[in-house]
């Protein structure tokens, strides 16, 4: 059971505590005893340990509130988070008043479009001009072209992120698109090809709450691999169709981590900000840490309190998840 070619059907057929421990030893063996907690300004955070600075990285929306592909677990309800900047004059100004009012960075995403991405192509001159002023950028992109990729590259963004799929199904059920898995693997490949860094997120549960492809999403991130790789954990909002679905267990989800960990042994895994609230978001962070993660975003006072038990070295910041380490 080497990493090298890694196994996925041996390692599924152990016990989750096996897991764990597996998950655990890599990460130690890899990494220093360092765990970041992260939370950027797309929503407040406070506790007795930390605050953040909503103003030090920004979520921007580049369709306002507007998306063709209407995903079923989303449906345009979490662009309205974002600061909406629809015209590259907008962004350019948004970002530079940002800046002077103490912002490090900014999350470009929005809607996407009906082949599943992101019109970035008209922004990308403001986007390469306030690369210039010091900023950072990340951006979620979704299937973007390969003229894309490399136009992002040019413009010197500091990482795209990438929800992946591994079924054909949950992509055509609940992103409407017409699309095989082999499409998540070629846009990780293009951007390996370009150089340009890219943080894959596996989405636990995204078909209606069901674990579907997640396993194939992995070995297709694995594959690539990425210096960062985010987990997510599907989170039902009111007014979509999956409102009620039901979630997986606690434990399921922790398995999907420390198979990430297992697979991705040098890469950063973080828990990442997009998972559900109510009482077992506090066990869901503690089989994170126990399956090896580097980052949570947002973590709870109980995760906070586990990590200083553990002596782990906490470092808060105010970033993404995936600029945690820098």
């Amino acid at each position: 059971m080497t990493f090298q070619g890694f196994d996925f059907d041996t390692w599924l057929s152990l016990p989750t505590s096996i897991l764990l421990n597996e998950a655990w030893r890599v990460r130690r063996q890899y990494f220093d005893n360092k765990i970041f907690f992260s939370a950027p300004g797309t929503k407040g955070y406070e506790n007795e340990y930390y605050r953040n600075n909503r103003n030090r990285f920004v979520a921007i929306s580049l369709t306002g509130t507007s998306c063709a592909l209407n995903c079923d677990h989303c449906q345009k309800k979490l662009l309205h988070s974002m600061l909406s900047c629809t015209t590259p004059e907008k962004l350019l100004a948004t970002a530079k008043e940002l800046q002077a009012d103490g912002c490090q960075g900014i999350l470009l995403s929005g809607g996407a479009d009906k082949s599943g991405a992101v019109p970035l192509g008209p922004f990308m001159e403001a986007i390469k001009k306030i690369k210039t002023w010091g900023l950072k950028i990340i951006v979620h992109t979704g299937l973007v072209s390969e003229e894309i990729i490399a136009g992002l590259k040019q413009a010197g963004v500091d990482q795209v992120l990438v929800d992946v799929i591994g079924a054909r199904e949950t992509i055509r059920d609940v992103y409407h698109l017409d699309y095989g898995p082999e499409v998540y693997q070629s846009f990780l490949d293009l951007c390996q090809q370009y150089q340009l860094e890219v943080a894959p997120h596996i989405v636990v549960g995204l078909h209606y709450g069901r674990i579907n492809g997640e396993v194939e999403a992995l070995k297709m991130i694995s594959n690539a691999q990425p210096r960062h790789v985010v987990v997510v954990v599907l989170t039902p909002l009111q007014g979509t169709p999956m409102a009620r679905v039901t979630l997986p267990s606690v434990e399921k989800c922790g398995r999907i981590i420390a198979l990430a960990r297992l697979a991705n042994p040098r890469a950063q895994l973080s828990l990442g900000c997009a998972r559900p609230a109510g009482y077992e978001r506090p066990l869901l962070e503690q089989f994170a840490i126990n399956a090896g993660v580097n980052a949570i975003a947002y973590p709870s006072p109980e995760t906070i309190r586990l990590a200083r038990e553990m002596e782990l070295e906490i470092e808060f910041n105010d970033r993404c998840c995936t600029l945690a380490d820098e």
